[in-house]
This record gives C-alpha cells, sequence and structure tokens, in this order.
C-alpha cells in the first residue's frame, strides 16, 4: 500500500499518565508518533521533585524522538529547570504557557501567565539566552480573552522558535466547552512559525479534515485522543485502522508492560499499584461498554483488579468491531 501524506504528530503531556513508563510502552506496540513530550518539570519550594527528574531523565526513556517540558513563572525557574534538560543532553525543550489547572494559574503558570504579556516577554527571554537549544512554546488563546495570544504575537513571532502549539480555548474554560476554530484560523494565519493544533482530537477523519483546512500546519499535538485510543497515530500514518484482533493484542501488550513496570518500581504496595493502574484506565477506551469500566473502578483489590481486566478484554472482543 503506498504511503500517504502525513503531517507530524505529537504526543501531548498529561500529568500523572504520560510518564516514561506509559510513553516507552506506547512507542514499542503502537507508535505513529514523531515526538512524545514530557509532563511539565517544575520547582517546588526551588527544588525539583524526584520524580520530575527521573521522568526525564534518558536512561529512563526508550522512544525515538522525546522533548522535556518546563513550566515557570519567572526568568530564573526557567533557568534553572533548563540547567537540568542541558545537563541531561537535550537539546529541544518545550515551554508551556497553556496548563489550566487552577492550582497553577493563580500563581502565574501556565495559562494563568498569559494576561500578563511583559511576565511572558521576560520569561521567554530564556529562548534569545539559549541559542544551543531549540525551543517550542505550549499555549492556548488565552486566559481570559483570546485577545491575550494576539497581544504576544509581535514578541513570538520575534523569536526564534521550532513551532509553537496551540490549544484553542481560554484557560479558565479547562477541557470544557467547544474549541475556538475562528480565533484559531486567525492565529495561524499571522503566526510566523509552524502552528502545531491540539485539542478535542480523536479521529482518523478529524486529522485529515483539519490538514486539509489548514495546508500550512505543523502538525498535531494529541493527548487525551491517544490516551483513549493508542492506535490512533498510526491508523492515521497508515491509513488504516488496525483489525479488532490485533488492536486488542497491542493494547493488552501495552497494558501488560505498563502494568509490570510499575510494579516493579512502585515501592507503596499493592494498594499504589491499584491507583496507579486505575489510572491508566482513566482515559482508555471510552466507547467500550460501561460496566466493563466500572468493573475496574470498583475493584478494591489486585486480584480483583486482574480479574475485571481480564473481562474487559473479553467483553471488548466481544462488542468492538472498529475504533
Amino acid at each position: 500500500m503506498p504511503k500517504h501524506h502525513t503531517l507530524p504528530l505529537f504526543f501531548a503531556p498529561l500529568q500523572g499518565c504520560t510518564e516514561a513508563i506509559y510513553r516507552n510502552a506506547h512507542a514499542t506496540h503502537f507508535g505513529g508518533v514523531e515526538s512524545y513530550y514530557t509532563p511539565f518539570v517544575r520547582l517546588e519550594k526551588s527544588c525539583f521533585r524526584s520524580r520530575d527528574v527521573r521522568d526525564v531523565s534518558p536512561e529512563n526513556n526508550h522512544v525515538p524522538h522525546l522533548v522535556p517540558q518546563l513550566i515557570a513563572s519567572k526568568p530564573e525557574q526557567a533557568e534553572t529547570i533548563l540547567a537540568l534538560f542541558i545537563e541531561k543532553g537535550y537539546q529541544e525543550v518545550d515551554l508551556n504557557l497553556g496548563c489550566p489547572f487552577p492550582l497553577l494559574t493563580k500563581r502565574h503558570y501556565g495559562s494563568g501567565l498569559l494576561p500578563y504579556p511583559e511576565e511572558v516577554a521576560s520569561l521567554l527571554q530564556v529562548v534569545n539566552r539559549h541559542p544551543e537549544i531549540r525551543f517550542s512554546v505550549k499555549m492556548r488563546l488565552g486566559f481570559e480573552d483570546p485577545q491575550e495570544s494576539f497581544s504576544l504575537l509581535p514578541l513570538l513571532n520575534e523569536l526564534p522558535l521550532k513551532h509553537l502549539c496551540l490549544h484553542p480555548r481560554l484557560g479558565k474554560q479547562q477541557y470544557k466547552g467547544e474549541v475556538d476554530m475562528a480565533h484559531f484560523e486567525a492565529f495561524y494565519e499571522a503566526c510566523h512559525h509552524p502552528v502545531i493544533y491540539n485539542g478535542d482530537l480523536h479521529t482518523v477523519d478529524q486529522l485529515t479534515d483539519l490538514a486539509q483546512r489548514f495546508p500550512k500546519l505543523g502538525g498535531f499535538m494529541i493527548g487525551r485522543g491517544l490516551l483513549g485510543n493508542p492506535a490512533l497515530a498510526l491508523a492515521y500514518k497508515e491509513g488504516k485502522a488496525l483489525e479488532c484482533e490485533e488492536l486488542t493484542r497491542r493494547l493488552r501488550a501495552l497494558h501488560d508492560e505498563v502494568f509490570e513496570n510499575y510494579q516493579n518500581r512502585l515501592e507503596g504496595g499493592d494498594g499504589q499499584l491499584l491507583l496507579k493502574m486505575k489510572n491508566f484506565w482513566e482515559y482508555l477506551l471510552p466507547d467500550a461498554p460501561s460496566k466493563l469500566h466500572k468493573a475496574i473502578r470498583k475493584s478494591s483489590s489486585l486480584p480483583k483488579y486482574e480479574q475485571a481486566v481480564a473481562l474487559f478484554w473479553r467483553g471488548f472482543m466481544a462488542t468492538e468491531s472498529d475504533i
């Protein structure tokens, strides 16, 4: 089958979901992704969280291309985090101006920084201070108003960025409401950098339609859509979906690798492992029968969890013919 033209796909970072163990397993059993992005690294009381350092350490990552992401509200914080990335050998870094979570936005992190152009300009000085690093920016249209992103465009256009990833919602919306395609299109047309589209991507048809609508698009960044259907990127790249039996085989292999690696790493006993694996199912296969998901969520011990998962795969094979 001849290769059809596709745009690059990037796996978006989601805190608590796309850690190294998951990324490695996804790359092994599905792939189709050009770059995986780490959940943001931040400073907590001027220190790194040990789990963040572990997550970006090259020895723990086995994906084709990994881009670490940082979140900061002040330039000195960004410099400290960047020093860690440079020490680890990274030459590409993503800056988070998109996080919508209130605990961070109220402290001018992520999308909470967008209403303050002088603070954004101060933070982004890090880009010019480190020409040896290729920077990208992941952002929202604004926190309160789409005009916030347009006010920043002159600054962004002047910076030597690899690309700019835009999620066309406001920070205050978090993930609620519709994406704002009118303002996305206006930003895309005015931006001098390649624009990556991010937000509510769940099907190959969506990717194909957006690529036709925005021919200069630099690619797609997908988070929840890939967690829901780990085969989405592969289906887009190859131009066809996996057969149900093959899809189920790969999903089981993905699950089993993630389970085994968390079992070997976590030190909090069965309870911690059970919580981690329930989190694995938070987005996975949302269209599967709800009773199958419910049995996993309600499992109160590892044996009951493993029994519920075995029932899930049998039920999934029985009811799913296409994804």
